[in-house]
Parts: C-alpha cells; sequence; structure tokens
C-alpha cells in the first residue's frame, strides 16, 4: 500500500522555522522524483520545490527560493523541507508529492501557519 504522510506542520509566528518531513512507503523511493506542493484558502494548489529521485537538482518557486531548502534521504524513504524566514502569505496546507515512471502518489497534507 502506497503511503506518502507529511508531518511538521504547525502555527508559527513570522520570521520563523519548520521542517516539514515526508515518510514513504510502498513505492521504489529512490526511482521517484519528490516535490512539495502547497494549497492556501481559496487558491489553487502550487508547486514549491521539487527534488530529482537521486537528490541531484532542485527546483524552487520563485516565492520561497532563499528561504526555503528541499532535501531527502533515499535511505530512509524520506523527504524534507526546511522552510526559514517565513511570511504570513506562507499558510497553507503542505502536500508531499511523488512521481515517478507511472504513476504520481499525493499525502494528505499538513497545515502550516504563519501568524503572530
Amino acid at each position: 500500500q502506497v503511503q506518502l504522510v507529511e508531518s511538521g506542520g504547525a502555527l508559527v509566528q513570522p520570521g520563523g522555522s519548520l521542517r516539514l518531513s515526508c515518510a514513504a512507503s510502498g513505492f521504489i523511493f529512490r526511482s521517484y522524483a519528490m516535490s512539495w506542493y502547497r494549497q492556501a484558502p481559496g487558491k489553487e494548489r502550487e508547486l514549491v520545490a521539487s527534488i530529482s529521485s537521486t537528490g541531484g537538482n532542485t527546483n524552487y518557486a520563485d516565492s520561497v527560493k532563499g528561504r526555503f531548502t528541499i532535501s531527502r534521504g533515499n535511505a530512509k524513504n524520506m523527504v524534507y523541507l526546511q522552510m526559514n524566514s517565513l511570511k504570513p502569505e506562507d499558510t497553507a496546507v503542505y502536500y508531499c508529492n511523488a512521481v515517478g515512471p507511472e504513476y504520481i502518489y499525493w499525502g494528505q497534507g499538513t497545515q502550516v501557519t504563519v501568524s503572530s
């Protein structure tokens, strides 16, 4: 059974930091590119960051460049999103995504709220 389980979401003050984690199981993790998406209320889901299957290539949305870092640990089937200098506009549900040769998988999401 394929699972992507996100964790680490929380309420944080502007300027603070959070680290999101995504635990993957049920598929060959090392063969999949991984991404983080987010969806704010009333807005479409948007790509935040992605990382290639080997971890050698990363991409970021312009809005998070220099503040967020995506990483992965293929030995542990984990992907992470380190978020620094958080802003109120980063408030959203954050989703883990896996894209492979044949399938695309999504997690259930974790809520991040940036507010004072």
